[in-house]
């Protein structure tokens, strides 16, 4: 059968106040690609939402710089490769990397979906099947600014049968003395079974992590994430062989010549793939790519329900997957987006079952926070 995409719309969705910190929970750009066989995809844009609304909705200009719409309006959504490849090339003057392509990945999520639900199989299945039917979920959190709250988030994390925490972002990174109660009052609230993941927020050099690292030496961190800029490569291969915990970075990567920069070059253990920034299609060559020297892959996603479900189908059907990180951030748009959002229980998220991506905005929220 041959079918054709017929529009492609995009939806902004924000919280009433955004607040000033770096927390992208706070709002989301949604992709819906309809066909003429009445099946509809959903995919979601991690990224600037109206920079990404701009390039999918773009007019044409000239042959190497079209709008994603127009690009694959009255093509099969089947052919997901081949769709991948055209926007690729027809967006190259503008494109290449960040919102072009984080714009492509919403888009490419949804057609995933549609295929998935013409064929009556979950994204998965398409994916090569499962190599497991559930993740173990960390509890992903924004440090507190005081200690005694984000303790309290560690509480909620524990009480919600959660077996591992991450807390990152300001206000850490800033004051040694600082950041070393915050590391020590986290521990200290896990106990000595729980994991703990530490995310720095870009904001130190190479040497400082080397240094901090080695005072954190008594907490066991299960990883330290995103202590340098992303760009910094070099720095990325001297933290990577000074300091004994594992180091993950990865979420400002949207393209597979990123990855391999941070992998060949920066050497980190564990390599953390955004599927709403670099689309499914993209995601499984980086986690092979990944796989052939030996690092685990682990989503990021602290967004909603969409990039969650889409993340899980991701990471179900890698070899080399750790873990998922789910954001518990307390915005509607993060928690309540889908009807049928991933079941999550005693710190496992279940496989959706159901055909595509397995999960469907809830028409009431998109509509209370449409911007």
């Amino acid at each position: 059968m041959h079918m054709k995409i017929t529009n492609v719309e995009t939806i902004y969705i924000k919280e009433k106040k955004i607040e000033k910190r770096t927390d992208g929970s706070q709002d989301a750009l949604l992709v819906k690609i309809s066909t003429d066989s009445g099946i509809i995809g959903w995919g979601e844009v991690d990224s600037s939402p109206m920079v990404a609304n701009a390039i999918i909705n773009a007019p044409y200009s000239h042959k190497l710089v079209d709008g994603l719409k127009n690009i694959i309006v009255g093509e099969n959504p089947l052919n997901i490769e081949s769709l991948w490849d055209k926007m690729y090339q027809k967006s190259i003057y503008y494109g290449r990397n960040g919102a072009a392509i984080q714009a492509m990945a919403g888009i490419d999520i949804a057609l995933w979906d549609i295929k998935g639900k013409f064929l009556n199989l979950p994204i998965y299945e398409l994916m090569g099947g499962c190599f497991a039917d559930k993740m173990r979920v960390y509890s992903s959190n924004m440090f507190q600014y005081t200690i005694e709250d984000t303790v309290n988030r560690v509480k909620i994390a524990m009480d919600t049968g959660h077996t591992a925490v991450k807390f990152g972002w300001e206000p850490f990174g800033f004051d040694e003395e600082l950041d070393l109660k915050y590391v020590e009052a986290i521990r200290k609230q896990l106990g000595n079974d729980l994991d703990f993941m530490l995310d720095v927020g870009l904001v130190w050099d190479a040497k400082t992590t080397v240094k901090r690292a080695k005072s954190y030496e008594p907490y066991n961190l299960f990883w330290i994430e995103e202590p340098l800029h992303p760009d910094n490569y070099h720095g990325y291969g001297i933290v990577s062989d000074k300091c004994i915990q594992h180091i993950a970075a990865g979420e400002e990567e949207c393209c597979i010549t990123g990855f391999k920069n941070l992998i060949d070059l920066g050497n980190v253990d564990i390599v953390q793939i955004d599927v709403t920034r670099c689309g499914l299609t993209q995601s499984k060559k980086i986690a092979d790519y990944a796989n052939l020297f030996g690092k685990k892959v682990c989503n990021h996603n602290f967004t909603t329900d969409i990039n969650s479900a889409a993340s899980l189908h991701f990471l179900c059907s890698i070899p080399n997957s750790l873990v998922m990180e789910y954001c518990q951030e307390n915005g509607e748009i993060t928690r309540n987006l889908c009807k049928n959002p991933v079941k999550i229980e005693d710190g496992y998220a279940y496989l959706p079952k159901e055909a595509g991506l397995g999960v469907v905005p809830d028409n009431d929220i998109l509509e209370k926070y449409k911007a």
